[in-house]
């Protein structure tokens, strides 16, 4: 089946120009070329989003946050410069967090807290006695702190990306290695470029 198409060229008055056709191919080929143009546009936006949700990639240097432990403890990032600095962007109703945090404890936390190294949960919008409950449930002992609203999370993430996350920042304030969700194998890469970095130091 063809469709036709035609129309009057203004510049030679009413002669009519050629007549032009478009095949069953030709309208396929105008599909192919919208599909192409919305994926692209798609894909760009989703590069915008960040991997994986992040607003942050390896290498980007991180801000001057302030860290409001639940001990009462409060530290800011440029404080720990010098250390490698992990932080854990966790919540009490996260599963996959609650699955991942007793291996943070046992083989991050345990192994390397002696180290120039210290191991951060930042819990996601919830109050002090939320936090405080859900760090003695799950028997973890590497310090937490309190994120109301979300306003650390949303510097390395978008809000509402999702939590299980750690950002490793190196001794100089740089982001080495990004986590999402717990993944072993993507894990045990975290714990193996955390361990490097403190075998350099001294």
């Amino acid at each position: 089946m063809k469709i036709k198409f035609s129309f009057r060229n203004p510049e030679k008055g009413n002669r009519k120009n050629k007549l032009y056709f478009c095949t069953k191919n030709g309208f396929m080929r105008f599909r192919f070329l919208i599909f192409l143009f919305l994926f692209s546009s798609i894909s760009l936006f989703a590069q915008t989003k960040g991997d994986r949700g992040y607003r942050v990639k390896v290498g980007d240097t991180v801000p001057d946050l302030t860290l409001h432990l639940t001990d009462g403890t409060v530290l800011t990032l440029q404080q720990l410069r010098g250390k490698v600095v992990v932080l854990q962007f966790t919540a009490s109703w996260c599963s996959v967090c609650r699955r991942e945090m007793p291996h943070l404890e046992k083989e991050i936390w345990q192994p390397f807290k002696n180290k120039k190294f210290i191991l951060i949960g930042v819990d996601y919008n919830e109050p002090l006695s939320k936090v405080l409950a859900f760090k003695k449930e799950m028997k973890v002992t590497y310090p937490f702190a309190l994120d109301p609203g979300a306003e650390i999370f949303q510097h390395f993430a978008y809000k509402g990306a999702g939590v299980t996350r750690n950002v490793v920042i190196n001794p100089e304030g740089k982001i080495v290695f990004l986590t999402r969700l717990y993944d072993v194998k993507e894990f045990n890469a975290m714990k193996a470029k955390i361990a490097s970095m403190l075998s350099k130091m001294h």
